[in-house]
């Protein structure tokens, strides 16, 4: 797969005439075509030119027309994203072997981690550029991880593992508007920003912080037809009454498991869309996705029937998913990093799977085992039963040290009434209850509390 700049050219048809598409940001609009003539860089393209590049934006709008430029000019473009500590910034810069800082006014910008860097300013709107447009090698992609202690960790994608098997254009007929509630310097966000731009369609980004009516205003503004989040931005929206406001014809779920409630609820909301979740991670890639309307996947994916969407293979091993495919991440970035994939080329997802009938269920997250007196208790699984109460706009389970059986489970609840004061002492007991006919013994929390919402931040 040839660079993104030319990839979109061709997948549009665009050749000599216009590049269609348009990134609708919350602080202005830029439509492709204007990267055609005039470069975000104020003509100082070349001198990323075979550079490894640290791409650091307080907004994604710089980022979503930097990465169309820089793709096939720097030799690695590292997507710091926003979160990054000054520290953790050190870290990513060292182990990228960074030489060159492409920034907007981020404050990060001026930290001491990049100051021995070359600096490289995006400009708020595209200006001409200095001689011609010029691509060379594939550039390497690097992706943070999320990881929730320490540093992240360093991803190396490619732009055929990261976009290889997208469509790059609607169906006849037909017309596509993405949005995502992610933030598209993430895994998930990437995906629908790179769908986007290869098929020219408009795309609505998120801002940090934005109100869910405000962002969804500008989605239904926009016509948007495709949308994606986690479980836990749509709950959100769908809790604040904003969601009413748009009508989709796709609805995209990822990022955490999907529970049947959620599922439902989207369906409700949604009765003329196509409500799907996928299963992704950094590492992995896009694995599938399952527009069947219920929680899980069925068996047959991973016996191989009908894996498609680029996995070669998927297999359960010591009760993890295990994906191999052509999507799969090349390598992690850094001298002594964990191999990515196995002696066979499957990555580990750590996601641990349980086959009931002929449907494999999510059970969480190996790392996130709560031991309570030796019986393991994923918190995904307390959480689906917290989640189907109509009551509950979302829940956290983890677990609480205990000096008698090592640890116990405790929950914290979000109330969809937006004054749940009178109601929280009843909805507490009833949600406990809920958890003891539907649990094992110890696997129901020990404690519940409930709270007014806050707002989420972007994935």
């Amino acid at each position: 797969m040839t660079c993104l700049w030319e990839s979109a050219g061709t997948a549009q048809g665009a050749g000599a005439g216009p590049l269609t598409g348009s990134f609708l940001a919350r602080d202005g609009t830029l439509d492709l075509e204007e990267l055609r003539s005039g470069s975000t860089l104020g003509g100082r393209l070349e001198e990323a030119r075979g550079r490894s590049v640290l791409l650091v934006t307080e907004e994604q709008l710089p980022t979503a027309a930097a990465l169309l430029e820089l793709d096939g000019v720097a030799r690695r473009i590292v997507l710091c994203t926003p979160d990054l500590t000054p520290d953790s910034l050190a870290q990513v810069a060292a182990i990228a072997e960074a030489d060159t800082l492409v920034h907007d006014s981020s404050a990060l910008a001026g930290a001491p981690a990049v100051a021995a860097l070359r600096r490289l300013p995006l400009t708020p709107r595209p200006l001409a550029p200095q001689g011609e447009r010029r691509h060379g090698p594939d550039s390497e992609w690097i992706l943070l991880t999320s990881g929730t202690t320490g540093a992240p960790k360093l991803v190396l994608h490619s732009l055929e593992s990261l976009a290889g098997t997208l469509p790059r254009r609607p169906p006849p007929g037909s017309r596509w508007a993405w949005s995502t509630f992610y933030d598209i310097r993430r895994y998930g966000g990437m995906q629908i920003y790179l769908r986007a731009v290869l098929s020219g369609a408009p795309l609505v980004l998120s801002s940090a912080g934005e109100p869910a009516g405000d962002f969804l205003a500008r989605v239904a503004a926009a016509g948007v037809t495709h949308i994606s989040g986690t479980p836990s931005h749509w709950r959100r929206a769908l809790m604040s009454g904003a969601a009413r406001r748009i009508a989709p014809e796709y609805v995209r779920l990822s990022g955490e498991v999907a529970d049947q409630a959620i599922l439902d609820s989207l369906q409700a909301a949604y009765p003329q869309a196509r409500v799907a979740h996928a299963f992704a991670s950094t590492e992995a890639g896009v694995a599938f996705d399952v527009d069947d309307g219920r929680a899980g996947f069925p068996a047959s994916l991973v016996a191989g029937d009908a894996a498609g969407g680029g996995v070669i293979d998927l297999k359960v091993r010591d009760g993890t998913l295990r994906i191999r495919s052509g999507r799969n991440a090349a390598r992690y970035l850094g001298e002594g990093a964990a191999a990515l994939v196995d002696d066979e080329g499957y990555v580990d997802t750590g996601d641990m799977v349980e086959r009931v009938a002929d449907r494999y269920y999510f059970r969480g997250r190996r790392t996130g085992v709560i031991n309570v007196g030796g019986l393991k208790v994923h918190p995904e699984e307390v959480e689906a039963v917290l989640n189907a109460d109509p009551r509950v706009r979302m829940s956290l389970v983890r677990g609480r040290r205990s000096p008698i059986t090592g640890a116990v489970v405790v929950a914290e609840v979000v109330l969809a009434d937006a004054d749940p004061g009178a109601q929280a002492d009843a909805v507490r007991g009833a949600l406990l209850d809920a958890c003891r006919r539907a649990l094992p013994p110890r696997t129901s929390p020990r404690k519940s509390s409930a709270a007014l919402s806050a707002c989420l931040p972007h994935t």
